[in-house]
């Protein structure tokens, strides 16, 4: 379940995300759709929590790439022996 405040491990990049590097949840819209907040921390996209995991998508005139992907950091300790 997802959280807000949860950290998130991006593993696929994009325009808008930089794979490796760790974004926080915003606003809970409803159990599939949650706010990723951007490096900024001031404007955000919407992510889905789906069967193929965590992820934004892009239309293709938005991002190079249509999808950023994430993970769920659990703690600092997870975090670090990802990386």
């Amino acid at each position: 379940m997802i959280n807000t405040g949860d950290k998130l491990l991006c593993t696929q990049g994009n325009d808008f995300y930089s794979e490796g590097k760790i974004y926080t949840v915003g606003r809970i819209v409803n159990n599939k759709y949650f706010q990723v907040l951007t490096a900024d921390n001031d404007d955000h996209w919407y992510a889905t929590l789906g069967d193929n995991g965590i992820y934004v998508s892009f239309d293709s005139m938005t991002a190079k790439s249509s999808k950023a992907c994430f993970d769920e950091v659990f703690d600092e300790i997870s975090y670090k022996s990802i990386v």
